[in-house]
Protein backbone atom coordinates (compact mmCIF):
# COMPACT_ATOMS: atom_id res chain seq x y z
CA UNK A 1 0.00 0.00 0.00
CA UNK A 2 2.57 2.00 1.20
CA UNK A 3 4.55 1.26 -2.97
CA UNK A 4 1.04 2.90 -4.70
CA UNK A 5 1.22 6.11 -2.11
CA UNK A 6 5.14 7.10 -3.28
CA UNK A 7 3.79 6.08 -6.86
CA UNK A 8 1.14 8.78 -6.75
CA UNK A 9 3.18 11.14 -4.83
CA UNK A 10 5.45 11.19 -7.04
CA UNK A 11 3.18 11.73 -10.42
CA UNK A 12 1.90 14.78 -8.57
CA UNK A 13 4.91 16.12 -8.18
CA UNK A 14 5.98 15.70 -12.16
CA UNK A 15 2.60 17.06 -12.99
CA UNK A 16 3.65 20.58 -11.24
CA UNK A 17 6.62 20.62 -12.53
CA UNK A 18 5.37 20.32 -16.14
CA UNK A 19 4.86 23.60 -18.39
CA UNK A 20 2.13 22.96 -20.89
CA UNK A 21 -0.94 24.89 -19.42
CA UNK A 22 1.41 28.15 -18.99
CA UNK A 23 0.45 30.15 -21.92
CA UNK A 24 -3.21 29.28 -20.78
CA UNK A 25 -2.82 30.30 -17.51
CA UNK A 26 -1.53 33.97 -18.80
CA UNK A 27 -4.74 33.96 -21.31
CA UNK A 28 -6.95 33.14 -18.69
CA UNK A 29 -5.60 36.16 -16.53
CA UNK A 30 -4.72 38.37 -19.04
CA UNK A 31 -7.74 38.53 -21.32
CA UNK A 32 -10.63 39.74 -19.86
CA UNK A 33 -8.20 43.15 -18.97
CA UNK A 34 -7.31 43.43 -22.13
CA UNK A 35 -11.11 42.78 -24.11
CA UNK A 36 -12.33 45.36 -21.19
CA UNK A 37 -9.93 47.93 -22.86
CA UNK A 38 -11.04 47.08 -26.13
CA UNK A 39 -14.50 47.54 -25.63
CA UNK A 40 -14.11 50.81 -23.06
CA UNK A 41 -12.50 52.57 -25.84
CA UNK A 42 -14.70 51.09 -28.80
CA UNK A 43 -17.54 52.70 -26.17
CA UNK A 44 -15.58 56.25 -25.84
CA UNK A 45 -15.21 56.61 -29.91
CA UNK A 46 -18.61 56.08 -30.64
CA UNK A 47 -19.97 57.86 -27.69
CA UNK A 48 -17.45 60.66 -29.27
CA UNK A 49 -18.66 60.39 -32.58
CA UNK A 50 -22.33 60.66 -31.43
CA UNK A 51 -21.61 64.05 -29.75
CA UNK A 52 -19.23 65.28 -32.32
CA UNK A 53 -22.54 64.49 -34.96
CA UNK A 54 -24.98 66.17 -33.06
CA UNK A 55 -22.31 69.32 -32.34
CA UNK A 56 -22.20 69.49 -36.09
CA UNK A 57 -25.98 69.10 -36.84
CA UNK A 58 -26.69 71.57 -34.31
CA UNK A 59 -23.77 73.94 -35.89
CA UNK A 60 -25.08 73.50 -38.98
CA UNK A 61 -28.57 74.27 -38.37
CA UNK A 62 -28.01 77.11 -36.23
CA UNK A 63 -26.29 78.84 -39.16
CA UNK A 64 -29.21 78.15 -41.38
CA UNK A 65 -31.09 79.39 -38.94
CA UNK A 66 -29.14 82.37 -38.29
CA UNK A 67 -29.19 83.34 -42.61
CA UNK A 68 -33.20 82.60 -43.01
CA UNK A 69 -31.98 79.38 -44.88
CA UNK A 70 -34.06 77.21 -42.51
CA UNK A 71 -37.29 78.68 -41.06
CA UNK A 72 -38.93 75.93 -38.95
CA UNK A 73 -42.57 76.31 -38.55
CA UNK A 74 -42.30 73.90 -34.55
CA UNK A 75 -39.63 73.24 -32.45
CA UNK A 76 -40.92 69.39 -34.07
CA UNK A 77 -39.26 70.84 -37.40
CA UNK A 78 -36.41 71.74 -35.91
CA UNK A 79 -35.85 68.97 -34.11
CA UNK A 80 -36.54 66.51 -37.27
CA UNK A 81 -33.58 68.39 -38.92
CA UNK A 82 -31.20 68.11 -35.86
CA UNK A 83 -32.32 64.21 -35.83
CA UNK A 84 -31.69 64.19 -39.90
CA UNK A 85 -28.27 65.50 -39.86
CA UNK A 86 -27.07 62.89 -36.73
CA UNK A 87 -28.21 59.52 -38.50
CA UNK A 88 -25.53 57.97 -35.46
CA UNK A 89 -28.40 58.55 -32.80
CA UNK A 90 -31.17 55.94 -32.34
CA UNK A 91 -34.59 56.46 -32.11
CA UNK A 92 -33.04 60.24 -32.19
CA UNK A 93 -36.94 61.85 -32.34
CA UNK A 94 -38.22 59.51 -28.98
CA UNK A 95 -35.13 60.78 -27.06
CA UNK A 96 -34.06 64.44 -28.08
CA UNK A 97 -35.30 67.32 -26.52
CA UNK A 98 -34.09 71.10 -28.16
CA UNK A 99 -34.57 74.13 -26.31
CA UNK A 100 -34.01 77.65 -28.01
CA UNK A 101 -34.41 80.70 -25.78
CA UNK A 102 -33.98 84.37 -25.96
CA UNK A 103 -31.18 85.88 -23.92
CA UNK A 104 -32.23 89.17 -22.75
CA UNK A 105 -29.83 91.72 -24.06
CA UNK A 106 -30.70 94.25 -20.60
CA UNK A 107 -29.37 91.23 -18.20
CA UNK A 108 -28.07 88.54 -20.06
CA UNK A 109 -29.30 86.24 -18.36
CA UNK A 110 -28.40 82.98 -19.56
CA UNK A 111 -30.52 79.58 -19.30
CA UNK A 112 -29.39 78.06 -16.02
CA UNK A 113 -28.78 74.94 -15.10
CA UNK A 114 -28.45 71.24 -17.40
CA UNK A 115 -31.20 71.11 -20.61
CA UNK A 116 -33.90 69.10 -19.59
CA UNK A 117 -33.64 65.31 -21.21
CA UNK A 118 -36.26 62.48 -21.72
CA UNK A 119 -36.33 60.06 -19.03
CA UNK A 120 -37.76 57.10 -20.74
CA UNK A 121 -37.82 55.13 -16.84
CA UNK A 122 -40.50 57.64 -14.92
CA UNK A 123 -42.25 58.20 -18.58
CA UNK A 124 -42.00 61.82 -18.40
CA UNK A 125 -41.37 64.09 -21.07
CA UNK A 126 -39.95 67.15 -19.44
CA UNK A 127 -41.08 70.72 -21.45
CA UNK A 128 -38.35 72.82 -22.98
CA UNK A 129 -38.97 76.23 -23.90
CA UNK A 130 -38.85 76.91 -27.95
CA UNK A 131 -38.94 80.85 -28.44
CA UNK A 132 -37.54 81.63 -31.99
CA UNK A 133 -37.35 84.88 -31.06
CA UNK A 134 -37.40 88.31 -33.68
CA UNK A 135 -34.93 90.35 -35.30
CA UNK A 136 -31.58 91.41 -33.25
CA UNK A 137 -32.37 88.36 -30.29
CA UNK A 138 -29.63 87.08 -28.81
CA UNK A 139 -30.24 83.07 -29.39
CA UNK A 140 -29.37 79.94 -27.10
CA UNK A 141 -30.16 76.34 -28.69
CA UNK A 142 -29.76 73.42 -26.53
CA UNK A 143 -30.17 70.23 -27.70
CA UNK A 144 -29.64 66.58 -25.45
CA UNK A 145 -30.40 63.00 -26.56
CA UNK A 146 -30.30 59.96 -24.70
CA UNK A 147 -28.35 56.97 -26.15
CA UNK A 148 -27.76 53.84 -24.97
CA UNK A 149 -24.53 52.55 -24.47
CA UNK A 150 -22.98 50.62 -27.14
CA UNK A 151 -22.00 47.36 -25.06
CA UNK A 152 -24.24 47.49 -21.84
CA UNK A 153 -21.37 46.30 -19.38
CA UNK A 154 -18.46 48.53 -20.06
CA UNK A 155 -19.91 51.32 -18.43
CA UNK A 156 -20.78 49.42 -15.64
CA UNK A 157 -17.36 47.56 -15.02
CA UNK A 158 -15.29 50.82 -15.16
CA UNK A 159 -18.14 53.48 -14.23
CA UNK A 160 -16.92 55.18 -17.61
CA UNK A 161 -20.09 57.05 -18.80
CA UNK A 162 -22.35 58.70 -16.04
CA UNK A 163 -25.58 56.63 -16.86
CA UNK A 164 -28.73 57.65 -15.54
CA UNK A 165 -31.57 55.27 -13.90
CA UNK A 166 -32.42 54.04 -16.91
CA UNK A 167 -29.12 53.13 -18.10
CA UNK A 168 -28.76 55.61 -21.00
CA UNK A 169 -25.97 58.35 -21.40
CA UNK A 170 -26.82 62.11 -22.39
CA UNK A 171 -25.36 63.78 -25.47
CA UNK A 172 -25.56 67.23 -25.49
CA UNK A 173 -24.43 70.21 -27.46
CA UNK A 174 -25.22 73.36 -27.69
CA UNK A 175 -25.17 77.06 -29.61
CA UNK A 176 -25.94 80.39 -29.87
CA UNK A 177 -26.55 82.98 -32.56
CA UNK A 178 -28.02 86.48 -32.82
CA UNK A 179 -31.24 86.55 -35.53
CA UNK A 180 -30.53 88.46 -38.57
CA UNK A 181 -33.00 91.62 -39.52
Amino acid sequence: MAFGAGKTIKKFWQALRRDEGNATIEFVILFPAIMTLFLSSFEVSVMLLRSVLLEKSLDTTVRELRLGIFDPATAEDLKQTLCDRAPILPACSETMKVELVVVPTHSWDLPSGNIKCVDRNANINPATTVNFGIANDLMVVRACAKVDPFFATTPWVIDLLPLDSSGEYAVVAASTFVNEP
